[in-house]
């Protein structure tokens, strides 16, 4: 049997940073070779993923698993308890960055996979697509493999991301979907002048915060079906003046959005740039906007994949879990154009924080659901 945790551990101790590969993939790859996997590296744009495919190419029974190695800083390192690529092992828990998010859900899926495999070959294919670009700008990462996968004539019939999604405790929450998310970029430009002498300037601070203002007061919506309301949020607003006695002459905010399927992110700059026009018209401050999109929403109605997900999490908890399309994005807003998607993966209470870890108990039953899963799904 292939120990979940063991492999955890060994994924920590690769520094894999994003973008490095820190030796994460090539861990992977040769364990997944040694089970009989065919392995692809798909590197773009100074980015490693692996494709890693077990049975017939095209059968007409494939399952997918997507996850990734790659991790965000450690920061302050001597704030730690333990070193942060150490994967230390005490009182029950598992030590590192990316002991949550998400060494621990590979490593769950990997030996599941593996297992499978080695102990009773499925009448499917089973695929594993696993990038090292995740946590940054993501255009090289599961995007770079779903397009090697199109080009090469590969298909996942339905796809299990193993991000964390429990909020709680393990098997409380599984996520259908995601919202989607962009940011607008503000520009107000003005007359930069004497404070003394304002009518010789004209100051485009008054003219910005009165557009974030009605940005911000705007209901977007109400919520839909699977959705809470979507939301937006000012998260920057700045001159970069220093000078008490200087009218700036630019002044700039930054919105962040985050929308249900109620709006497009075509939409939403449509109606961004047309508040901006009407506080042009009122001040005559030319604010100039700049857009930047990560994903659109999108959500994969409760049907066969949810169902199959759902009941495994139940049988191996006694937990039914919650269907949510809560929290930011995820590499699903990539696979939903694919194939079917769901996430389901552990309690994420401590990823990207000082001490990330996980329960060891919470990575074998992680990989215990993962295997039902693909029994229940290939039988």
């Amino acid at each position: 049997m292939t120990d979940p945790v063991a492999l955890t551990a060994e994924l920590i101790r690769c520094p894999s940073v994003t973008p490095s590969e820190g030796g994460a993939l090539r861990l992977l790859e040769t364990r997944l070779a040694a089970a009989g996997f065919e392995c692809h590296r798909v590197d773009r744009g100074g980015v490693a993923n692996l494709f890693a495919r077990w049975g017939a190419r095209g059968h007409r029974r494939t399952f997918g698993f997507n996850g990734h190695t790659d991790v965000v800083p450690a920061g302050d390192t001597a704030a730690w308890t333990h070193d942060p690529f150490g994967a230390d092992q005490r009182e029950g828990m598992l030590w590192g960055r990316g002991a949550t998010d998400m060494k621990s859900g590979v490593a769950a899926f990997v030996a599941a996979a593996i297992d499978l495999v080695t102990d009773t070959p499925p009448d499917g294919a089973l695929i594993l697509t696993i990038t090292g670009d995740e946590e940054g700008d993501a255009i090289d990462g599961t995007a770079a493999l779903l397009d090697w996968m199109a080009t090469e004539g590969e298909h996942m019939d339905v796809c299990l991301v193993g991000e964390p999604t429990s909020r709680e405790t393990l098997g409380d929450m599984m996520k259908i979907g995601r919202r989607g998310s962009m940011t607008a970029y503000f520009t107000a430009h003005g007359v930069q002048g004497h404070s003394a002498y304002p009518h010789r300037a004209q100051n485009p601070i008054p003219a910005l915060a009165r557009l974030v203002e009605r940005l911000a007061a705007y209901p977007l919506d109400e919520g839909t079906r699977h959705f809470d309301p979507s939301t937006l949020a000012v998260t920057t607003f700045d001159t970069g003046n220093p000078a008490n006695n200087v009218i700036p002459g630019l002044c700039r905010a930054t919105v962040n959005i985050r929308f249900n399927e109620a709006h497009s992110s075509d939409s939403l700059a449509d109606w961004l740039r047309a508040e901006a026009d009407k506080v042009t018209d009122e001040t005559g401050i030319r604010i100039g906007m700049e857009v930047k999109v990560s994903g659109e929403s999108f959500v994969t109605p409760p049907g066969p994949l949810s169902d199959l997900v759902a009941g495994a999490v139940e049988a191996e908890t006694g937990m039914r879990p919650e269907m949510s399309t809560s929290g930011g994005t995820s590499d699903a807003r990539f696979v939903k154009d694919f194939c079917p998607v769901v996430e389901f993966g552990l309690v994420g209470k401590t990823m990207h924080q000082v001490d990330e870890r996980v329960e060891v108990a919470q990575i074998e039953a992680l990989k215990r659901i993962y295997a039902r899963i693909l029994t229940d799904y290939f039988g």
